[in-house]
């Protein structure tokens, strides 16, 4: 059985940036093993109710601008999977979360560009989960929960964001400066409730945890994480900890 992942995709640049997050990236598809399909919650993609993607090989979407032309041409042709994506939908029905599904819809870079550091070969088939960002932490949870049990069918469920996300506050220079302390003093609240289970702190995050406002202005890149939080089982390991342009954290998870 696959743990649950949750992944910091960091800006679309990654596969170039000569950092840690890139190299941990590279090394975790090794250490965890070859799935038979992939599943991943990216904060790309925000609908109103839940959408799985299933198209037969999924376009690579590239959802950003000004960025160097080499990002533009960069390709990750996974195969889709219809019969996950049918699997995912049915699971999430059962749970009271009816979600639909989308046959031509390919994969942003909240997906794509973690899986070409993770599964450079783009040879393993990938469905993607839309998030539903208005509707809070503690659907998210939900959302997990009820994908559970692809954990146990050889699928690796993953959930993409940033473990802190506020662009106004980046670093871009050079020699980007040493990390703020609401940064670190946020994310060691989020480590020290992970690693205790603790499921109300982590649905109430944006009334509890310090400085969440900055650290997380939106929902969107973060309730990726409760959904590998919810599909996980009761061991948590952090995997990697970095932060790039000063405060973006890069952190990932491991949910066993």
């Amino acid at each position: 059985m696959f743990p649950s992942l949750f992944v910091s995709h960091g800006a679309p640049t990654l596969p170039f940036d000569d950092c840690p997050a890139r190299e941990f990236l590279k090394s975790l598809g090794r250490e965890i093993g070859r799935p038979k399909s992939i599943l991943v919650a990216s904060a790309h993609w925000d609908t109103s109710t839940p959408l799985v993607n299933a198209p037969p090989v999924n376009a690579t979407i590239h959802d950003f601008r000004g960025f160097p032309e080499a990002l533009y041409k960069l390709s990750y042709p996974a195969p889709g999977d219809l019969r996950l994506a049918e699997r995912a939908a049915s699971l999430l029905g059962t749970a009271g979360l009816p979600a639909g599904i989308d046959r031509t819809r390919g994969l942003d870079h909240g997906a794509w560009v973690p899986l070409m550091l993770m599964y450079p070969d783009a040879d393993i088939p990938v469905t993607q989960l839309s998030i539903q960002s208005g509707q809070g932490a503690h659907h998210h949870v939900a959302l997990g929960r009820a994908l559970a049990p692809l954990r146990d069918e050889g699928v690796l469920v993953i959930g993409s964001g940033s473990f802190t996300h506020n662009l106004r506050a980046l670093d871009r220079g050079a020699d980007a400066g040493a990390e703020p302390a609401w940064s670190i003093e946020f994310c060691d609240w989020i480590h020290e409730k992970l690693i205790a289970r603790d499921d109300t702190a982590l649905a109430q995050y944006r009334a509890q945890a310090p400085h969440a406002a900055i650290a997380q202005p939106s929902d969107d890149h973060f309730v990726p994480l409760h959904v590998a939080y919810g599909a996980g089982g009761r061991e948590v390991r952090r995997l990697h900890r970095s932060a790039t342009f000063g405060s973006l954290r890069m952190d990932a998870y491991a949910f066993g």
